[in-house]
């Protein structure tokens, strides 16, 4: 093979790889994202609870998890049952494809944390906040999910 077929190899190559990027789909873009609980409301598009209580535990220990405003932030905070700190940190929350994603780039785990939680959000976690038709909400990550309901106190 010449350089001029190389050439064009990599010309069509470069062609090819530019469309495919032109193409993909777009994950939600800054302007699909809020830091703030106003904002938090008009992207939910309905009164969005900010404080769910776990229904789908196993060990009778629910998780409780608020959205607060900080500092003209949003943070979120989850607290296990009579152990404490699970985890925590300064959100993102964006409209992602299964619903709304709880972006936090530094999470602080606390001793409730159980060890996988501990080997796959350490540096960071995603969130996803699905609805679901019982009026409830599923909140998951890689290695965990949770069904909550709206806690009212």
């Amino acid at each position: 093979m010449d350089r001029s077929e190389q050439f064009n190899g990599c010309g069509r190559l470069l062609a090819c790889l530019l469309l495919c990027f032109a193409l993909r789909p777009v994950a939600a873009q800054p302007r699909d994202c809020v830091s703030s609980l106003e904002g938090l409301a008009h992207l939910a598009g309905e009164p969005f609870p900010l404080r769910w209580e776990e229904t789908s535990m196993t060990d009778g220990k629910p998780l409780v998890v608020s959205i607060l405003a900080t500092d003209g932030s949003l943070f979120m905070e989850f607290l296990k049952a009579r152990e404490g700190l699970w985890a925590e940190g300064s959100a993102v929350i964006c409209m992602g494809r299964a619903g709304l994603e709880a972006r936090i780039s530094r999470v602080r785990l606390g001793p409730a944390a159980h060890w996988l939680l501990r080997h796959s959000v350490g540096r960071g976690a995603t969130f996803t906040l699905s609805r679901l038709a019982t009026g409830q909400l599923r909140i998951a990550t890689p290695g965990w999910q949770g069904a909550f309901s709206p806690r009212r106190d």
